[in-house]
């Protein structure tokens, strides 16, 4: 005699368990948590993003920051440092996932198109259907949605791009330029980057900040283009003409001269950056500025030299970078006494350099072992950091702590009200079409 399912889904498990009804019920309610849980943690992304936290302690992107701190894979924590973002302007979402009424994997997809004028429409079909067809609307919508090219010939007649030092003695570089043109660029770009970020898994990919990144990219295509243009080689690299005191360079804080040649002044940790690996050469001047000797050319790293770095670092020797080790860092500073030998040199990428020498990161110790960096209040960065205390059931604690935030989280809290239709996407699409462009991230 067969079972009903009804028996089935009642009866306990073989070992006197749960029955399958139970589990159901457990694991719909603890998903719920959990999402209500994962909405808390994005508010504390979003906001420690927005501080900037990262930026201290040497990190490239709060998703640097979470890859090493808390073990996310690079890709899942520069999605979650994109949907904190999202939310922040996207109330009604935002609430949802807050009461644990929408999971984070349809938040992930509605957040790619969500405005304050959808964001409704979007929370209706998330509540109404599974994951799958919120993923699948929003596909649609982005394939549909995006706006037109203008003509052609006013873009043409609207093409510029301009260069120039801002006050503050950063360079800046703005334009416009045709579709066909920008996307040239686009790729120069996208293929510079993979190069500068090893981890990168497509040209399409984020991480930190796009224009960070891109900035990034547009210093090595330059480089690269350099040498096409017969103007540079690891020989004899393409000169950035610094003018410094060496009382400057011997300490950053002194007072004397530090700019660039034909351009702004620049600080005088930075010329210690410039100066960690280039060739540097003395310059005598007289009273009234005249240049009266010129000293001969030195301290640069041999080409065996950087060879054998490469070899040994690989990547930027920084906790959880994977990025190219470009820039040789004298970890004593030449102008300090250090030596210009394996133990005292370490690769890192041009973000990296930058955060030691200007971003109050330091480091110390002999490579390629004893490499120790600490962020500018003191503490050690590590790329395997402890692993915090939890509680004896973390699974009870974390329901405790969703009941006293205020939540009745129940088995029901993220149920759907979908029976199986068919999902009419171009009719979802138009609906939200109707309130407005979405965001396309």
């Amino acid at each position: 005699m067969y079972e009903t399912t009804t028996s089935i889904w009642d009866r306990p498990g073989d070992d006197g368990g749960p029955s399958l009804e139970q589990l159901d019920r457990r694991i719909t309610e603890l998903a719920a948590h959990i999402d209500a849980a994962t909405h808390r943690l994005l508010v504390l992304i979003a906001e420690f993003d927005r501080r900037q936290g990262w930026a201290l302690g040497g990190f490239l992107s709060c998703a640097h920051f979470l890859n090493v701190r808390i073990g996310l894979g690079i890709v899942a924590a520069r999605e979650k440092v994109r949907v904190a973002r999202a939310l922040e302007s996207l109330p009604a979402i935002s609430q949802a996932m807050a009461r644990g009424e929408i999971s984070y994997s349809k938040v992930r997809a509605m957040t790619r198109i969500a405005t304050p004028e959808n964001e409704a429409e979007l929370l209706t079909m998330a509540r109404s259907g599974p994951a799958s067809h919120v993923e699948r609307v929003v596909r649609e919508y982005r394939r549909v949605g995006r706006a037109g090219l203008q003509q052609a010939q006013r873009q043409q007649e609207g093409r510029y791009l301009n260069a120039f030092y801002d006050d503050s003695g950063m360079l800046v570089v703005e334009g416009r330029l045709p579709p066909e043109v920008g996307a040239v660029v686009l790729a120069a770009l996208e293929g510079a980057q993979r190069a500068v970020d090893a981890s990168a898994e497509s040209s399409g990919d984020r991480t930190e900040r796009p224009g960070q990144r891109r900035a990034d990219a547009l210093s090595l295509l330059a480089e690269r283009a350099l040498p096409a243009l017969g103007m540079a080689g690891r020989g004899e690299p393409y000169q950035v003409v610094v003018h410094v005191d060496a009382a400057v360079l011997a300490d950053a804080e002194e007072d004397g001269e530090c700019c660039l040649e034909n351009g702004p002044a620049i600080a005088g940790e930075t010329a210690r950056r410039l100066s960690c690996d280039a060739p540097v050469v003395s310059m005598v001047h007289g009273p009234d500025g005249a240049p009266l000797s010129v000293g001969r050319k030195s301290r640069r790293v041999s080409t065996a030299l950087h060879r054998a770095l490469r070899a040994r670092d690989r990547t930027c020797v920084f906790p959880g970078c994977t990025r190219t080790g470009r820039e040789v860092h004298h970890v004593t500073h030449w102008a300090d006494g250090g030596a210009t030998d394996p133990e005292n040199l370490a690769l890192l990428c041009p973000a990296h350099h930058a955060a030691v020498h200007e971003g109050g990161v330091t480091l110390e110790g002999r490579a390629p072992d004893g490499l120790v960096f600490r962020t500018a209040a003191g503490y050690p960065i590590t790329g395997r950091p402890a692993a915090p205390a939890l509680p004896e059931d973390p699974v009870a604690t974390l329901l405790q702590q969703n009941r006293d935030e205020g939540l009745d989280i129940g088995p029901a809290t993220s149920r759907i009200s979908w029976w199986g239709e068919r999902l009419d996407a171009g009719l979802a699409v138009s609906n939200l079409l109707r309130h407005g462009a979405g965001a396309s991230a």
